[in-house]
């Protein structure tokens, strides 16, 4: 009889290692308004990842009535739930700050002409 060891709890530096890896997915899905990722759009502000492999993210949008408001959401959770090491996934939409221009990464405000 195998047994096969869980990889939970997963370690600080596992965590660590996760954490990079759901950045490099977020950043593999776009805004579908602005043609820049929503990591380097400033939409993420929150990344959390406990021991047992379970992802929450606050992210926000570009405005409050943006269309893709009601999908989007689960549009980010289904990536996030694809990465190696995630056994579960929650995406919280948060209004609190309010996105601006100032949250987006130097490499989205050159990509869009503003530096």
């Amino acid at each position: 009889m195998t047994q096969t060891l869980s990889p939970y709890p997963l370690s600080d530096k596992a965590q660590e290692i996760l954490k990079k890896t759901i950045i490099e997915a977020l950043k593999s899905i776009y805004d579908p308004e602005i043609p820049v990722n929503i990591y380097d759009l400033g939409l993420i502000y929150h990344i959390f990842i406990d021991p047992q492999g379970r992802v929450k993210i606050d992210m926000t949008l570009t405005t409050p009535g943006c269309p893709v408001a009601q999908t989007f959401p689960g549009t980010v959770e289904n990536v996030i739930n694809q990465v190696t090491g995630v056994s579960e996934t929650q995406v919280e939409l948060v209004w609190d700050p309010p996105w601006s221009t100032e949250t987006m990464s130097e490499a989205a405000k050159l990509q869009l002409g503003m530096l």
